[in-house]
């Protein structure tokens, strides 16, 4: 990870030159794959977004419009991954964009990736706690504030992350083969009987009817469905993360990305293309739409358990939704312990943040630190009386979304600058892989925060009318620029810790900004 002399733990963690290195050889490649993949979390994406494709956006055509993001993250993962053959690191943005567009613009997408990680783990607690708040309750009988179930939640997390990384996968890991299971069992069930009342309809998975909208609603019901599709693939991007802890890095991160980005993406068409089919394209619609009485978005998922395997699954299902959000909320916190870890080993908020564990090599210190930053956002959330879904989940997934959407968009532009603008490493080089594919992807991810900032008030709901709704968009360009003032700052003040800035990766060599000068306006 840095040039000198260094020391090995017993125990694996490694201290190399003052800076102290994650565990090494904690997970392998299904353990990145389960930690990414449950970032994205498919039983919530399925239950939370689809609904609002279905009755608010694309219609028949939500099956197209997870096509559509498939094709676009999979052009945009070609670029990612040709970084990450390169760069390993913990702040993995923050790491690929420091070394394509310069330490500048590296720190602010750092800041923008810490400020959405951060906020990720508060915003699916809050999912978390609602769900379980009324699981417990209509099963139960047993009726608590959702606040103790959040504490609940983030103290089992904090617990978890203490250890290395190994422990969280294999949680992980359980949690992902069950929510994939069911929802594999019933969208299987609905394909070998033939589907519902229109049978298996065709024109859900016709590219065309993406753009359409739902009941001919034109592009701004199109591009809310579209903007639903991409937010369900967020956290994906998470397997650069693990590099320094996984095997063969770099192998497992490329193959990782790929394989999250296009299994996920052919699991959510078809089982929102068997789902749809099971309630019938109209029927799918008004129940979505809650034009139905007495039945919301879940039951497009409850009635066709209900009808194929009977009560018992549909209860299942409903706790599956509970685990499936704590296995999210659990790699976010994940995610936001190693890139405030990728910061502090830097020198920058506080050194202490860069400090791993001597026996386990986790970011004991970070996590501690992102623990009490999702404890004190949901205490906040908590004692001005707001709700766990309509304001703490969907507020700051929208803060996050808009942010780490951002940092996408300029790591694809950064692939560009790395490979052509820079000329390193010729033997990876190539016209498509470096070049097309990450302009085409940078241009499409532009695209998806546009469909953000025109569809965030619908987005928001309830919550639109509220200060800190109104306050997204100001926090995420000051946390951006301030990234950008304070690398400004260290540049002139302290151009030591300015050259260290997004370079420590490991195995470095000949990218080490304080192995070579530091160039002008990196």
């Amino acid at each position: 990870m840095s040039t000198g002399t260094g020391a090995r733990t017993p125990e694996g963690g490694t201290v190399e030159g003052g800076v102290d290195r994650l565990k090494a050889n904690s997970v392998g490649l299904v353990g990145v794959v389960f930690m990414s993949v449950a970032t994205a979390a498919p039983i919530t994406s399925m239950t939370g977004n689809l609904p609002i494709i279905v009755g608010s956006g694309s219609g028949v055509g939500a099956p197209a419009a997870y096509i559509f993001a498939t094709v676009v993250l999979t052009v945009f993962s070609v670029g990612y991954v040709a970084m990450a053959r390169h760069i390993t690191a913990a702040g993995a943005f923050y790491g690929f964009i420091s070394h394509g567009l310069g330490r500048v613009v590296g720190m602010a997408s750092g800041l923008l990736a810490v400020l959405a990680y951060i906020v990720f783990e508060a915003s699916i607690i809050g999912f978390f706690s609602y769900s379980l708040q009324g699981l417990v309750a209509s099963q139960l009988g047993l009726h608590l504030a959702w606040g103790w179930y959040a504490i609940l939640g983030l103290l089992a997390i904090g617990g978890m992350a203490f250890f290395d990384i190994h422990l969280t996968a294999k949680v992980l890991g359980v949690a992902l083969v069950l929510e994939i299971a069911v929802l594999a069992a019933v969208s299987a069930a609905v394909a070998v009987s033939g589907g519902g009342p229109d049978g298996i309809p065709l024109a859900a998975v016709n590219p065309v009817n993406a753009f359409h909208g739902v009941n001919g609603g034109g592009t701004a019901a199109a591009g809310l469905g579209l903007f639903f599709a991409f937010w369900s693939w967020v956290g994906f991007e998470s397997t650069a993360m693990y590099g320094e802890e996984s095997r063969d890095p770099k192998r497992v991160v490329p193959r990782a990305t790929l394989i999250a980005v296009i299994g996920v993406g052919v699991f959510y068409v078809f089982v929102s293309w068997m789902i749809i089919s099971a309630n019938g394209v109209g029927n799918a619609i008004h129940i979505a739409a809650g034009l139905v009485p007495g039945k919301d978005g879940n039951n497009l998922f409850f009635d066709p358990l209900g009808s194929h395997f009977g009560a018992w699954a549909v209860n299942v299902f409903q706790w599956l939704v509970v685990t499936s959000s704590f296995a999210c909320a659990m790699a976010f916190h994940q995610c936001a312990a190693r890139y405030l870890y990728a910061i502090g080993r830097e020198g920058f908020i506080h050194r202490a943040l860069g400090r791993t564990h001597p026996r386990h090599g986790s970011p004991f210190v970070a996590s501690a630190v992102q623990s009490v930053i999702a404890l004190a956002l949901v205490t906040a959330f908590l004692v001005t009386g707001k709700d766990p879904y309509v304001h703490l989940y969907s507020l700051l997934a929208l803060l996050g979304t808009m942010a780490i959407l951002i940092v996408q968009t300029l790591c694809s532009f950064a692939v560009v600058g790395y490979f052509h603008v820079q000329g390193r490493h010729p033997e990876t080089r190539h016209w498509l892989r470096t070049l097309v594919a990450p302009l085409v992807g940078g241009v499409a991810m532009a695209g998806v925060v546009t469909l953000l900032v025109l569809n965030l008030g619908t987005a928001a709901g309830p919550a639109a009318s509220t200060l800190l709704f109104k306050l997204i968009p100001y926090l995420v360009i000051g946390t951006f620029l301030g990234g950008i003032g304070l690398a400004v700052y260290m540049k002139r003040r302290s151009p030591e810790r300015y050259a260290r800035m997004g370079r420590i990766i490991l195995e470095d060599s000949a990218e080490r900004a304080t192995d070579q000068p530091v160039p002008a306006g990196s």
